[in-house]
């Protein structure tokens, strides 16, 4: 089993910033990959981001590159998004995910979930 744990949304300024965070813990094999989803009003869970947990690979969907980060604390079994210069669009629940393997890693097809973390983007 593994537990995940987020934190960090809230109420942010277009243009702002804001880091969330997703704390592990469990079975560490069930949480080779770890991911960002979101959902937005009305609309389907969609895919953020994802990190290889011993590789630190990355993958990014097209809306956030370059804005977002995704990185993880190996010490503290955190994974962190970073999310920078935040657009009214990105206003969505947050969701942090882990699966235990490599495959499909961008479809909301993992094994773990966390309850979910508001973002809210308005002036």
């Amino acid at each position: 089993q593994v537990q995940l744990v987020e934190s960090g949304g809230g109420l942010v300024q277009p243009g702002g910033s804001l880091r969330l965070s997703c704390a592990a813990s469990g079975r560490s094999s069930s949480r080779y990959a770890m991911g960002w989803f979101r959902q937005a009003p009305g609309k389907e869970r969609e895919f953020v981001a994802v990190i290889i947990w011993l590789a630190s690979r990355t993958i990014y969907t097209d809306s956030v590159k370059g804005r977002f980060t995704i990185s993880i604390d190996n010490a503290k079994n955190t994974v962190y998004l970073q999310m920078n210069s935040v657009k009214p669009e990105d206003t969505a629940v947050y969701y942090c995910a882990a699966k235990g393997d490599y495959s499909r890693l961008t479809l909301d097809e993992y094994d773990y979930w966390g309850q979910g973390t508001q973002v809210t983007v308005s002036s």
